[in-house]
């Protein structure tokens, strides 16, 4: 991609049993500066939980929600799978932030979750976390592919990126897709790291295996944030 690109997604619910790394310790992951924030919500998850005793996996491969088989991650080779691993981070509320290479353990937390004695994790983070995503979207195109309780762990009014990409899925009428949003966003995730696309002009050339197609007249520019509209054409 000739413009550095950040694409930041939710993590799943859905997730990979086992795995045939060593539980994770500090120093594993690619934006360690969180590691110190990552040791204290395993500590409040208290000794015995699985996430601080069981075997790891790649991130790509412990997430297997809805998003994540749009992506199909696996099936990349060469260009676009080197573009996924060094765009793509996942908001976690136990990591924080996540790269596809990253060795994580089988877990359940939701970053709505309240959590003793840190509170609500997406208050808990957005200061850690917001400081990580500003050093890595600055003067960067960012797909901003999180929903609202992963966005919360970012001040955005604190980064400076090129441009901050958010999107939306519209059936005919106007409303907004609910039922098809995860898969959606993870052929798009799949679309942008095949094609190299640095220009959301580009986006004209993507067909949605649902039918969907980029709706030029309804992007929205405000203030470095660019609003996509994908609507149906069934």
């Amino acid at each position: 991609m000739a413009r550095r690109t950040l694409i930041l997604v939710p993590p799943s619910e859905g997730k990979a049993p086992g795995g045939e790394g060593p539980p994770w310790e500090p120093g594993t992951m690619a934006v360690g500066e969180l590691d110190a924030q990552r040791r204290k919500v395993l500590q409040a998850l208290g000794r015995r939980h699985e996430a601080r005793t069981g075997p790891t996996l790649p991130a790509i491969e412990r997430y297997t929600g809805v998003l994540y088989q749009g992506l199909d991650a696996a099936s990349l080779r060469g260009t676009p799978r080197r573009r996924l691993d060094r765009s793509l981070l996942v908001v976690s509320g136990l990591w924080g932030l996540v790269a596809p290479r990253d060795p994580i353990p089988h877990y359940k937390l939701k970053m709505s979750a309240n959590l003793a004695p840190l509170g609500k994790l997406s208050t808990w983070w957005r200061p850690a976390v917001t400081q990580a995503v500003a050093v890595r979207a600055e003067r960067a195109l960012v797909w901003d592919l999180l929903p609202i309780e992963h966005s919360a762990a970012v001040a955005w009014g604190d980064t400076a990126p090129f441009e901050r990409v958010t999107v939306r899925f519209v059936d005919e009428h106007g409303k907004t897709v609910s039922h098809w949003n995860k898969l959606l966003k993870g052929s798009l995730v799949r679309w942008l790291v095949t094609t190299g696309a640095t220009d959301v002009d580009a986006l004209v050339e993507f067909d949605h295996p649902q039918g969907y197609r980029y709706d030029p007249a309804a992007t929205e520019r405000d203030a470095g944030v660019t609003s996509l509209v994908f609507r149906s054409g069934s």
